[in-house]
């Protein structure tokens, strides 16, 4: 939910500057100076009112003069920040926020608005931080309840950002931000009846607001009102008081609400209009190496090494002792790994984990750039078992019990791992999920994820094929030389006999097939996490997906020569 440019009236509703201007939280920095006090607590007092009635000129204009008159003072800052903020100058708000929290650790109104400034910044695990921090002297803030479910919803832990955002509601009946957070997790959830319930409560109290407004139109498209869901999106779109990213998010709902209306060309046109404002948004991931650079800068450092021996001489320790077995499930977003793990999560003897990066030491250490995998090839068993510890202390950290079971983690682009998950986990079996090629792009350039430098390359239709076939062309090179355990799952034959697939899955990781693991419908909605794939499988299993591609078939022209290899390597009708 942060958002990158000038943010619309409804962005300050949605982030809460409920809380950021308070003096008197922590002034001790009045005491320390040979100042005329009166005259610095009127003019704080003034900057204050200014602030609270939002306007902001004033206030950052009077904050200035005062701060370059030697007078420094956390809310002063703070409404010089904000003022920066509604210039879209982010990072020179955060350096302000950020001085403010050093010279006054306590002041609630600085430390809630660097929380609120790094959620814009998208950076929620540290906007997440310093809410907690907040919350440890004050537990009671509503506000800074709902500001933590923001920062939660961000990182994906839905389950715990409910609770914060209903904890807010308990104390601040009405809290709009957190009304309209509880509508978002709930349509995020497949859960579209409670979507609707806190979403129209949202409207009732402020008339197009944009998450409620969104919770609503995808309720109405998951009961078939399309021509209601379609109304409630244009006016969003059009409403001068959202933000980029609201309009963006809008757009990108109106393509499935087209698309579900067989008016594929129009839908088409929603997708391409809501990438290209995403591309914006998020430019900055546009500069640096891509992840498509890097992964064919992966691939030619593979072939650099000769003989490529990535078989390790395996230590007793390569598998956490109290684990059954050990599975990465790889592949590429949009295969399937999501069906798959929740599947096997329905099985008692599974644990499973949604996509955390638990390999980082290991890619810090051996696969930065300038790309050289010389180093983890020849990697003593002292370096490997200090990366497996760390992988290891990162599962017991997301509170999973792995204890007696096997341990599934799925994480689909972990496939560029796949030389340091040979060298630390030459035991471990591999899952790889693959689906027809032009279904994956196809699906990859419609969906909304999380924006990384990954998904950054799926927001155009030849930037997900060029970077689906360099993914998959490194699984390919690799598969043969790393002696690992590989069996391939097609999403096409999991949908058409689920229950054959899951007892041929079993049977490869050694478990016994047991009932019930078909019957995820209503796991996937009680789950932590959730994925773009979450909503579509709360309903059940859907085959409608399968041959999505031949609807978009003239403007996917273009990328099929890329993909054509994939295609008949995988043994898809042409």
């Amino acid at each position: 939910m942060g958002l990158i440019g000038r943010p619309g009236i409804f962005t300050q509703v949605r982030h809460g500057n409920q809380g950021r201007f308070i003096l008197g939280s922590q002034s001790g920095t009045l005491e320390k100076m040979a100042r005329d006090l009166e005259t610095d607590l009127k003019t704080l007092r003034t900057v204050l009112t200014y602030a609270q009635n939002r306007d902001f000129q004033r206030a950052g204009a009077l904050a200035e003069q005062t701060l370059a008159s030697g007078f420094e003072h956390p809310m002063l800052l703070n409404v010089v920040a904000t003022r920066l903020e509604q210039e879209g100058k982010f990072e020179e708000s955060l350096r302000l926020l950020e001085r403010a929290v050093s010279i006054a650790p306590g002041d609630v109104g600085a430390r809630n608005a660097l929380s609120l400034c790094l959620q814009r910044l998208d950076r929620p695990a540290d906007a997440l931080y310093h809410v907690d921090e907040l919350l440890k002297k004050h537990p009671d803030l509503g506000f800074a309840h709902a500001n933590k479910g923001n920062a939660l919803i961000a990182l994906g832990s839905l389950g715990r950002a409910r609770q914060s955002h209903l904890r807010a509601l308990e104390l601040e009946p009405g809290n709009l931000a957190a009304t309209a957070a509880l509508a978002s997790i709930a349509t995020q959830r497949g859960e579209h009846g409670e979507a609707r319930r806190w979403a129209e409560q949202a409207l009732i109290a402020s008339p197009g607001f944009p998450d409620a407004v969104m919770s609503l139109a995808a309720a109405e498209l998951a009961s078939g009102a399309t021509p209601q869901a379609e109304t409630l999106l244009h006016r969003l779109i059009v409403d001068s008081r959202a933000g980029p990213s609201d309009r963006a998010r809008a757009t990108g709902l109106l393509g499935d609400v087209l698309d579900a209306a067989g008016r594929h060309a129009e839908a088409f046109d929603a997708y391409t209009t809501c990438n290209e404002a995403l591309r914006q948004i998020h430019r900055r991931f546009a500069s640096g190496t891509s992840m498509l650079a890097y992964t064919r800068a992966l691939t030619a450092a593979m072939g650099n090494i000769s003989p490529p021996d990535w078989v390790s001489k395996a230590a007793p320790d390569a598998t956490s002792a109290d684990a059954l077995g050990h599975v990465f499930l790889l592949g590429f977003p949009r295969s399937g790994t999501t069906l798959l793990e929740v599947v096997l999560d329905g099985h008692p003897q599974v644990a499973s984990i949604e996509e955390h990066e638990l390999l980082t030491d290991g890619v810090l250490q051996f696969m930065r750039e300038p790309l050289n995998l010389e180093p983890l090839l020849r990697a003593d068993e002292s370096q490997l078992g200090a990366l497996r510890a760390a992988y290891w202390d990162g599962v017991r950290k997301t509170g999973t019990d792995i204890a007696g079971k096997v341990f599934v983690d799925k994480h689909p682009l972990n496939t560029l791992k796949l030389p340091l998950i040979a060298r630390l986990f030459p035991h471990a079996k591999v899952l790889f999920a693959c689906r027809d090629p032009r279904d994956v792009v196809l699906s990859c350039f419609r969906r909304r994820f999380k924006m990384n430098p990954a998904m950054y390359e799926l927001l155009t239709l030849p930037g997900a094929a060029e970077f689906y076939d360099a993914v998959m062309s490194f699984a390919d090179q690799l598969q043969p030389l790393l002696g690992l355990d590989w069996r391939i799952v097609r999403y096409e034959s999991l949908v058409a006999d689920l229950a054959q697939e899951t007892r041929a899955i079993c049977e490869f990781l050694r478990l016994e097939w047991v009932a019930g693991m078909d019957d995820f419908a209503t796991r996937v909605q009680a789950r932590e996490h959730a994925t773009p794939s979450t909503a579509q499988l709360a309903r059940g299993l859907d085959r409608s997906g399968i041959g999505q591609w031949k609807h978009y078939g003239a403007p996917l022209q273009p990328i099929l020569p890329v993909l054509r290899r994939w295609v008949e390597r995988l043994g898809y009708p042409a």
